[in-house]
């Protein structure tokens, strides 16, 4: 009896450690599926347009400035609009070419709905591609 202590019935040793490669495949598949399936997840969230070459036949791009001041009042291209006239002035810059630039630039008291009303309007003109003015911090 003394001499079987460490082996199981059959005369075979009992199992001392276990093999973590199998595990460690199992596991890095997995990472790797995750990984993949989250590339394809983010590329279809996000649309990006890549920069374009300036050449010689295409014509310069339009951009078109739209303030939202404090008081909640609307200005392009530094003259005072209200909302529908501005409405209006974004439908013609849109209708001018799809290349058409917009930089909103909004005072730190307006509204976030205003901006977003300014956002929401260049869209319906088919303004897509727009850019909010900011100021570096110091």
């Amino acid at each position: 009896m003394a001499g079987t202590l460490g082996k199981s019935s059959r005369g075979r040793e009992g199992i001392v450690g276990i093999n973590v490669t199998p595990l460690v495949d199992v596991v890095l598949v997995l990472l790797i599926i995750m990984m993949v399936s989250a590339t394809y997840i983010v590329s279809q969230a996000l649309k990006v347009e890549l920069p374009r070459t300036a050449t010689a036949d295409e014509t310069v791009n339009r951009t078109f400035v739209v303030t939202v001041e404090e008081n909640g009042a609307y200005r392009f291209n530094d003259k005072d609009v209200s909302r529908d006239v501005l409405a209006q002035k974004l439908k013609e810059a849109g209708e001018k070419g799809k290349e058409t630039n917009l930089v909103i630039s909004a005072d730190r008291s307006a509204t976030h709905g205003r901006v977003v009303d300014v956002i929401d309007l260049a869209k319906l003109a088919g303004i897509t591609k727009f850019a909010i003015n900011v100021e570096r911090s110091r």
